[in-house]
């Protein structure tokens, strides 16, 4: 099996001057879990290469053992330093898609349209589709094939907005994963903050934030392997 992992490329946090990026947790979380269950892995990213990292998440009190061990890792960082450039995937290649979160996807990945095909591709093949904490908000324009919104109707978890106002970013997101998710239709529920929180509906997975990204990918390698 070969998984897909999508990463920001965005590295600005609004107006702030402050930087932003992926979240460590949400990538070293999965890669592991993927690791361990003998898939193969690919990161890409919009612009390839180095992906910009949250600083924030690798401060001590965000660190766990996993991103540790990421950190230590040099064949993790090697494949995370040289990005594939998201426009030369293609879905047919990949069982699976993983979308780690950070703030950065709400810029960046969010208003992509070669990450919108993308995500209509793989549910399109019948193939699985997992986002985690911000990263639910890349499905703000995703699709169904009549034109609806893909989240309409289905169960859906992201970043809640009680999290993101504890994070104090409230008026710096161009949108709130809550609000847009249940905008767009989707049936949203959420665990208590900073709870592991994972809902599964049909071919997609969304996650609530960065403690449930091992959770989700577990849900996702299940998936692989039992269909």
């Amino acid at each position: 099996m070969k998984v897909l992992m999508v990463l920001t490329s965005h590295d600005t946090l609004g107006n702030t001057g402050l930087k932003t990026g992926f979240w460590l947790e949400e990538l070293a979380a999965p890669y592991y879990a993927f690791m361990d269950a003998k898939e193969e892995i690919v990161l890409a990213s919009p612009k390839g290469g180095q992906p910009p990292l949250d600083p924030k998440s690798n401060e001590p009190s965000f660190q766990t053992d996993l991103t540790r061990r990421f950190e230590a890792d040099a064949d993790a960082n090697a494949l995370l330093a040289n990005t594939v450039r998201l426009d030369s995937v293609s879905p047919a290649d990949f069982d699976a898609v993983f979308y780690p979160g950070g703030h950065g996807p709400l810029w960046d990945l969010a208003e992509d349209p070669i990450s919108i095909r993308l995500i209509e591709s793989f549910i399109a093949a019948g193939k699985p589709a997992a986002l985690v904490c911000h990263a639910p908000g890349v499905l703000r324009h995703v699709k169904k094939p009549d034109g609806t919104p893909l989240v309409q109707g289905k169960k859906v978890a992201g970043f809640t907005n009680t999290e993101e106002e504890a994070v104090g970013l409230t008026e710096v997101v161009p949108f709130l994963v809550e609000d847009m998710l249940k905008a767009n239709g989707g049936v949203y529920s959420k665990g208590a903050d900073w709870s592991s929180y994972v809902v599964r509906d049909g071919l997609l997975i969304t996650g609530q934030n960065p403690g449930s990204s091992s959770e989700a990918a577990s849900v996702l390698v299940d998936l692989l392997n039992n269909g």
